[in-house]
């Protein structure tokens, strides 16, 4: 990312991820990459497998003969097919072998159809790809969302069959059973600290500023990155953070790695300072005797300059890397908070060129889409679907401008059910809050860490979702920074919505993702960085869909929390993934 610059990799980058956020093409160099921030890849895949009990049957000389195929909804409400399990011969109570692959997006509802098929006898010598459905006799049909799955602690959903129409009927129609596994080959890593001694200084005002790029020797000859370290500012010795390679990453311990050391240039053409070739056993060894390797540059006509500068590992662990999904399918949850911005600039709520108009056609406002499509991605990953909701910026029900309300203007409580239950306070506290202002965020920040803080002492299974929707620009951006360098240590992410045609360039520099962390007034930096902003007029001009946009960072985020603090899956997972490996 070059906008930020001391993120290093080089300015090609940026395309590559805009090319797997909208789907158009996968890249497994960026999904390295990703993984070591802390982030899995854009999607995991997993394997279906699929078994049903108690099937009608369709048989006149025999049981029946299923087969079941899986679809996934579009966004456009159109199927497509994933696959077709294999024909099961005279069985009610199929337990198929053929998995079916999918796809897992945390970003995205995926509603996943069954299909189950009696396949007629004439047609067994056919593969299952070249049957047509049609000729089929229709056993039933079940539905999901694949999501539901996998927050379950077996990872497996039971569901009624159905007729077409939606309904059983009279006869019962069976079950079906629907187990989904992450097809994980290993959750092995290493986490190494590297180190420089004596490297060439390439800068002529000042020093080299140093960092370290990783790549994997692929069969082709070529190579793949597949991490980097941060840049170290201005410095010919320096000792780097941690990397945590994957066992993705590096294959095996024998696999050679090239570990390149270039100088960084906010231009993007970084300068190779010198290269080594290593595999993960030689680091090991290079740890384990304390001694260094010289890095070598590539001279005229083939030949290598071996230089002085050199290379030391000074820390060198072996731990396993749990994915998302095994702290969700553990018990680990997402709770989702809303905050909405009811500051004057928003026009009067009864205007319909206003932010807040409800339009009586029932089109959705900016605000109420944002709640809709984030809400119905997070709801399924918190249990109670309780969810805080505050209002800012507003004039109260006791006529004070308050800065954090309860949305559905309830002393007492602030948690409403559902994201309906968002809807319902949203509508009406537009009919009991008079617009007002400034644009503060702080306090609601603040409330929101609090929850977030205040669940430490119960409960380490909790992670935090504030989303935050406005119009504005920010008049208190210190105030902000503060309450979110001080959040940053806890299980809280916030995602921030802008909508209308302001300017936002004070929400860009919440987000952080130009490389540089958020300092607090006193000094103090950011742990991690935990926002994410879009503005809404930007994604509605593109492909990607805004939730896909906000939500595409959480599972990376909540990674990094619970890496960060060796806060491992609860156990019962644990021993079934460790059974799986």
């Amino acid at each position: 990312d070059v906008r930020g610059g001391h993120l290093a990799v080089g300015p090609e980058d940026q395309g590559n991820v805009q090319s797997i956020s909208d789907g158009r093409g996968h890249n497994d160099a960026l999904d390295y990459f990703n993984r070591n921030k802390g982030l899995d890849a854009f999607f995991t895949q997993i394997e279906l497998s699929l078994s049903a009990s108690k099937l009608r049957d369709r048989g006149i000389m025999s049981k029946s003969d299923p087969m079941a195929v899986v679809y996934v909804t579009k966004r456009d409400g159109t199927l497509e097919e994933l696959g077709r399990t294999e024909v099961i011969m005279n069985n009610l109570d199929p337990a198929w072998i053929e998995k079916i692959n999918a796809a897992y997006q945390f970003e995205i509802v995926q509603p996943l159809i069954f299909h189950v098929y009696d396949v007629d006898t004439k047609y067994h010598n056919l593969p299952v790809k070249m049957l047509k459905l049609k000729d089929q006799e229709f056993l039933g049909e079940a539905s999901c969302v694949l999501s539901e799955i996998v927050t379950k602690s077996n990872r497996s959903l039971t569901l009624n069959l159905l007729n077409n129409n939606g309904h059983s009927g009279l006869k019962n129609l069976g079950t079906l059973t629907v187990h989904a596994e992450e097809t994980v080959a290993s959750r092995n890593a290493v986490e190494m600290t590297f180190r420089s001694s004596h490297l060439e200084n390439k800068d002529v005002f000042s020093k080299s500023d140093p960092f370290l790029r990783i790549s994997r020797i692929v069969e082709s000859g070529g190579s793949v990155p597949v991490c980097k370290t941060e840049v170290v500012n201005n410095n010919l010795n320096p000792i780097w953070r941690p990397l945590c390679l994957t066992m993705q990453q590096f294959v095996s311990k024998d696999n050679p790695l090239v570990i390149e050391c270039f100088d960084f240039n906010s231009s993007g053409n970084h300068v190779l300072i010198g290269k080594l070739q290593k595999s993960v056993a030689d680091l090991e060894k290079l740890h384990k005797d304390k001694i260094g390797a010289n890095f070598i540059l590539p001279a005229h006509w083939g030949h290598e300059k071996v230089l002085k500068s050199q290379l030391f590992v000074d820390g060198f662990v072996e731990k396993k890397l749990y994915s998302f999904l095994d702290y969700i399918s553990s018990g680990f949850e997402l709770n989702f908070m809303v905050a909405v911005d009811f500051t004057a600039s928003n026009g009067n709520p009864r205007s319909p060129d206003s932010l807040h108009y409800i339009d009586p056609s029932g089109r959705l406002n900016a605000y109420q889409q944002a709640i809709m499509e984030v809400g119905e991605v997070i709801q399924f990953y918190d249990s109670d679907r309780r969810f805080p909701a505050w209002g800012f910026g507003g004039r109260t029900y006791d006529s004070s401008v308050s800065h954090c309300f309860n949305l559905n203007g309830n002393a007492s409580g602030f948690e409403v059910e559902g994201v309906e239950g968002i809807m319902a306070a949203y509508g009406s506290a537009l009919r009991n809050v008079a617009p007002a202002g400034p644009t503060l965020f702080a306090q609601v920040i603040n409330k929101a860490a609090e929850i977030a803080g205040h669940s430490l002492t119960y409960n380490s299974s909790k992670y935090f979702v504030l989303l935050i929707i406005t119009d504005g620009v920010l008049n208190d951006l210190q105030e902000s920074k503060d309450a979110l360098v001080g959040a940053s240590n806890l299980p809280l992410s916030i995602l921030i919505v802008g909508v209308g045609g302001a300017d936002f360039k004070q929400m860009e520099i919440l987000d952080a993702d130009n490389g540089h962390r958020l300092e607090s007034s006193a000094g103090r930096v950011a742990t991690r960085d935990i926002v994410q902003f879009v503005p809404m007029r930007e994604v509605h001009g593109g492909q990607i869909s805004i939730v896909q946009a906000l939500l595409e960072e959480l599972p990376g985020q909540f990674l990094a929390y619970m890496r960060g603090r060796d806060i491992k899956p609860h156990t019962v997972n644990i021993a079934q993934t460790s059974a799986q490996e």
